[in-house]
C-alpha cells in the first residue's frame, strides 16, 4: 500500500522509515512524503492512482492539513484515498471540522505507532 504523509516536520521522514522498516523492506507499506499542502497536491496530481492512504498533519504553515483534505475530497471522483489527519491538538474544534470534511480518522501526537501499524494494516485488509 503507497502511503502519503503530509507534515512540515522534515524529520517525520525518518521517524516514519525507522518504525516501518519492517514493512518497507517487505514492501507491505511504500511511502512518500510531502512537506507542505502544495507539494501533497503536487504529489498526488502526477500520482493519482498509486497514493491509497494519506496520512497528514493539521497544523502546517501555508495550506493546513484542514484545507489538504478539504481538496483532495473534492479531486476524487470516487474512490478517494484514505485520509487520516494527525495533529499536536486533540481539540474537539479541529477533529469536528476534519470529520465534517470528510477525514477518515483522527490521530493526535506524539504518534503511537504500535496503533497506527494496527490501522494501517486492518485498512489494507478491510
Amino acid at each position: 500500500m503507497k502511503i502519503l504523509v503530509v507534515d512540515d516536520e522534515k524529520d517525520i521522514q525518518t521517524l516514519f522509515e525507522q518504525r516501518f522498516r519492517k514493512e518497507i523492506r517487505t514492501a507491505e507499506f511504500e511511502f512518500a512524503f510531502a512537506f507542505s499542502g502544495e507539494e501533497a497536491l503536487d504529489y498526488i496530481k502526477r500520482h493519482e492512482h498509486e497514493v491509497v492512504l494519506i496520512l497528514s498533519d493539521i497544523n502546517m504553515p501555508g495550506m493546513s492539513g484542514l484545507v489538504l483534505l478539504e481538496k483532495i475530497k473534492k479531486m476524487f471522483e470516487a474512490p478517494p484515498p484514505i485520509v487520516m489527519m494527525i495533529t499536536a491538538y486533540g481539540d474537539s474544534e479541529n477533529y469536528s471540522k476534519a470529520m465534517q470534511l470528510g477525514a477518515d480518522d483522527f490521530l493526535t501526537k506524539p504518534v503511537d505507532f504500535v496503533h497506527l501499524k494496527e490501522k494501517l494494516k486492518k485498512t489494507i485488509h478491510a
